[in-house]
């Protein structure tokens, strides 16, 4: 593909240091950041995913999130603290799950009767809990007696249960839902659009999905809200009500390469915003995030998050050493 070549480690001599890390040493320097700071559960992740590890450990710190109502708290999406179970939670639980491979049993059923009964009435999930119980929360999740259905915590629920094949009366008006947004909306911020992208690359109609998705992607790079050359990255418009640098790029829409997704950016667009997130790496073996930072906790626990999600990503297109492990299934 246009772009391989140059997403290759550099080569080094004896007595000229390295331009960028190699793949290698990249999995390394992130393994060491992963022990150093990570949460219990980012670090039998980074052990599943990287080192050959069990699933069962995984399962196990997740478990420690899960709430008597059959949902997910205690800050598991580190933007959210407190106990309570919000949808945001959710939708951070089901992507580990699907990482196991295991979404499904009893544990799924009790959660998506949760989600039942804490939908809208449109049948979606909100992005928070109604209730804040006074329990802190990111400025750019406000708290509401009344929250809306959002596309953010549907569209990612809903895309991993069907890719699951999980059947449940809750999914039918929650898909009907995400499909109407997904087709009638005209004004997307560049996370409802990673909503979108994660229900259609799930949802079991796959034509309908894929026509969704050649709409959405033209929508994408007419309204700029992809960065396709991150040399110029100051020349695109940030996230709306983000960060000065907040930006998303061709590989936080086409986290691996089966993503409808992918087919939105030409070779050198994805293999260029491959390298360049590479790049990222930091000094510590950590990825950055580009949210505004608001607690401490959370600045902290967010960091192994991206970390893991900027590994994954490499992986799945080559770009990182490393052995064959489980990963998401493919969409069907």
């Amino acid at each position: 593909m246009p772009g391989d070549e140059a997403c290759a480690p550099a080569a080094t001599t004896a007595t000229t240091a390295p331009s960028a890390p190699t793949a290698t040493s990249a999995l390394a320097r992130a393994e060491q950041f992963i022990w150093l700071t990570a949460r219990v559960l980012e670090q039998r992740r980074f052990a599943f995913h990287f080192l050959g590890g069990d699933a069962d450990p995984v399962d196990a710190a997740l478990g420690a999130y899960l709430g008597g109502d059959g949902g997910y708290g205690h800050a598991l999406d580190p933007d959210l603290r407190g106990p309570l179970s919000h949808p945001l939670h959710t939708a951070h639980a089901l992507r580990v799950l699907d990482g196991l491979g295991r979404c499904a049993g009893q544990r799924i059923e009790r959660l998506c009767s949760h989600l039942a009964r804490v939908s809208t009435p449109d049948g979606a999930l909100p992005a928070t809990a109604p209730a804040s119980g006074g329990y802190p929360a990111a400025p750019y999740h406000p708290l509401q007696d009344d929250p809306p259905g959002d596309l953010l915590a549907t569209g990612p629920v809903v895309g991993i249960l069907h890719r699951n094949r999980v059947w449940h009366a809750w999914l039918f008006r929650a898909t009907d839902f995400c499909w109407d947004r997904v087709e009638n909306l005209r004004h997307w911020n560049p996370y409802e659009v990673q909503g979108a992208v994660a229900f259609l690359d799930g949802v079991p109609d796959r034509s309908r999905a894929a026509a969704a998705a050649d709409r959405l992607g033209r929508l994408v790079r007419d309204d700029h809200l992809v960065v396709l050359d991150p040399a110029r990255r100051d020349a695109y418009p940030t996230v709306p009500g983000g960060e000065p640098d907040e930006h998303l790029y061709p590989y936080d829409f086409a986290r691996r390469p089966e993503s409808l997704a992918r087919g939105w950016f030409t070779d050198a667009e994805l293999y260029g915003s491959l390298r360049f997130l590479a790049g990222l790496q930091q000094p510590d073996g950590g990825w950055p995030v580009h949210r505004g930072a608001w607690a401490p906790g959370s600045s902290l626990e967010r960091r192994p998050i991206a970390t893991l999600e900027a590994l994954l990503t490499l992986r799945a297109y080559g770009r990182l050493a490393g052995p064959s492990l489980p990963g998401p299934a493919a969409p069907r």
